[in-house]
């Protein structure tokens, strides 16, 4: 049976993208084995990381730790924003760096530690973001919370924590201490399975600083984490669809510029992120999908990423990988947004993640995870049209598709179709 994966794929694809009247012939040859199957299925995340230790969180990131044959790993945002820990809809907040009057620092791991114990609790891993700015290291500090809700414009919520850091050695401090911290609670050997990556989309209106502060903000992060714990994988940089040449600018800082700290050649990097989206659309009552971008985004930065020989090996992560952009945009304001509810998100993520692997195939890529940017809504709605997996703790139906992914291992084999 676990030989069986590209034919349901194939099945599952023609649901996802029209039937046709017309007869179509698959053929599956099992004796034709090819490469492994990995769990590139295994990735989730999330906006509002106080989610996580929520009664709903906490019941969905166990039925998601349990449908996985390997530790699933999660990542989500905001772990480093300045707040009193209340979820909202874009928001999320940690306050683990605040500063006395002195502007002397002051740790606070307890929120930090709550989202990570809940995963380690279940058998997952962080892919640990690191960012964003809290208030008091902010060069723009105010506004700092945003109070965005569906419909209001999306660009409310860049305020003072997407900004660069007054004082990068206070940052580079900020992150040696977190990742020292967490190697004293968990363990060296469970922080070393971990992944850490900057920042969000840094070149979008999540970093309201240049390219260059970016790098800079790379080079102090990177150094900090491996300060603290020198076999610590760390990595970036999470780009939004379309952002090709600054990836590329990225992996050339990377290889072969001044490193802003250690005044050598080149910076850690020990795996690539990338984000690749669709765009649905509504036409004439029918929601029409867009797989062709989401892929597109794709195959671009596997092109990218391929032209340099020295990261043949690097592993890859999409670090979001969806249909569209906002998982809180409902079908209220969105109403395209609708077929989250049903089966037509189902079908299209089975046959979205077939064609992954194809293309990570296509350009001998060391695809390690595609993240699925979908979590749960804490007492929003039923079936609000959220990118959710579950809501107010009854799954939907894309949960099974996972469920589907987790029960094939094994080889792929040969499938011929017309």
């Amino acid at each position: 049976m676990k030989n069986l994966f590209l034919a349901c794929m194939l099945i599952l694809s023609l649901n996802a993208f029209g039937q046709s009247k017309d007869q179509a012939e698959i053929s599956v040859d099992l004796s034709k084995t090819q490469e492994k199957m990995k769990p590139i299925y295994a990735w989730f995340g999330y906006d509002e990381p106080n989610y996580t230790y929520m009664k709903d969180g906490k019941k969905l990131l166990s039925e998601i730790s349990a449908l996985s044959p390997v530790p699933v790993y999660v990542r989500a945002h905001s772990l480093l924003v300045t707040g009193d820990g209340v979820a909202s809809l874009k928001w999320g907040s940690t306050n683990a760096y605040t500063e006395d009057a002195q502007g002397n620092p002051i740790y606070d791991w307890t929120i930090i530690d709550k989202i990570f114990d809940t995963y380690i609790q279940r058998g997952m891993k962080p892919l640990a973001q690191i960012g964003f700015m809290p208030e008091a290291l902010s060069t723009h500090p105010v506004p700092y919370k945003h109070f965005w809700k569906p419909g209001d414009n999306y660009n409310d919520i860049y305020t003072g924590w997407a900004y660069p850091p007054k004082d990068y050695k206070k940052w580079g401090e900020l992150i040696y201490q977190w990742v020292k911290h967490s190697v004293a609670r968990y363990g060296k050997k469970e922080v070393e399975s971990w992944y850490w990556e900057v920042w969000n989309e840094p070149n979008s209106a999540y970093w309201k600083g240049t390219q260059a502060e970016f790098f800079k903000l790379y080079d102090y992060s990177a150094d900090a984490v491996k300060r603290a714990l020198p076999t610590a994988k760390i990595g970036g940089t999470d780009i939004t669809g379309g952002g090709m040449k600054f990836q590329d600018a990225f992996l050339k800082h990377c290889l072969f510029d001044t490193n802003y700290v250690t005044k050598k050649i080149g910076s850690p990097l020990d795996l690539i992120l990338f984000h690749a989206k669709g765009s649905p659309k509504l036409e004439q009552g029918r929601v029409v999908m867009s797989a062709r971008a989401q892929l597109k985004n794709i195959e671009d930065n596997l092109k990218v990423i391929s032209a340099y020989p020295q990261l043949k090996n690097l592993p890859i992560v999409i670090g979001e990988s969806d249909p569209e952009g906002c998982a809180a945009c409902g079908m209220a304001t969105s109403p395209q947004n609708a077929y989250r509810n049903g089966t037509m998100y189902s079908s299209y993520t089975a046959a979205t993640f077939a064609r992954k692997y194809e293309l990570a195939k296509k350009y001998n890529s060391n695809l390690m995870g595609a993240v699925t940017w979908a979590f749960e809504f804490e007492n929003q709605p039923w079936f609000y049209g959220f990118r959710d997996l579950a809501t107010n703790g009854v799954d939907k139906p894309v949960l099974n598709v996972f469920r589907m992914f987790g029960k094939m291992q094994g080889d792929f084999v040969e499938s011929t179709s017309d």
